[in-house]
């Protein structure tokens, strides 16, 4: 399902164009921002706080192409989906766009439902990382929280070690492992070893 409030960002430097992809999106009832090239695409960007959407990019363009415009962001960090548009497209510009991750490269003409459809699925996919990020934030939060002696507790319930074995091998008390156990666990959100381990495996936290 995607975001009534994202915005389709359409950059094309022929006005014709833009105006019909533009009429095209709104009948669909798509919020749309048009773009006569890269820099202005990327400036609006950067002054909006935390953009969300999609990108539309035409591949020949002045002064930077639509790959250069990928590149660029790349580089500041917009992980908006991006879809490309070409009518001189070859198969290695778009297997290096898609390397890349770019999530389709559509040759003109086109079917304008068929890129409807493409740009609603990239609306959608944004909408699956947003929440992946936020899980992810969520979760390092949650972490950061744990005190140096709950963080160790966990490591090691966490590597299959029982409460006796993690008293002994950090030289203290079962009880005092378990109210850490229990502390971590609370703070973590979590109900068991298994889900503490796939957690701290996203992590990369090993003992």
């Amino acid at each position: 399902m995607s975001d009534p409030q994202a915005t389709v960002h359409l950059v094309d430097d022929e006005a014709a164009v833009r105006d019909a992809l533009a009429f095209l999106m709104r009948t669909h009832g798509l919020r749309v921002e048009t773009h006569a090239s890269g820099p202005e695409l990327l400036a609006a960007l950067e002054a909006a706080h935390e953009p969300h959407g999609c990108i539309v990019l035409d591949v020949r363009m002045e002064p930077l192409s639509g790959l250069q415009v990928q590149d660029e962001l790349i580089a500041r960090g917009f992980p908006l989906p991006v879809i490309f548009l070409s009518g001189h497209g070859d198969i290695p510009m778009a297997v290096d766009a898609m390397q890349k991750g770019a999530i389709d490269f559509v040759e003109k003409p086109f079917n304008d439902q068929a890129l409807v459809n493409k740009v609603q699925r990239a609306l959608a996919l944004d909408v699956h990382r947003q929440r992946e990020a936020r899980a992810q934030a969520d979760a390092a939060g949650r972490l950061a929280s744990l005190t140096d002696r709950e963080r160790e507790v966990a490591l090691l319930v966490a590597s299959g070690k029982l409460n006796k074995q993690v008293a002994d091998e950090l030289g203290i008390a079962i009880r005092t492992v378990e109210v850490h156990r229990a502390r971590a666990f609370t703070k973590l959100g979590l109900r068991s070893a298994a889900e503490l381990a796939t957690l701290l495996e996203r992590f990369e936290l090993k003992r």
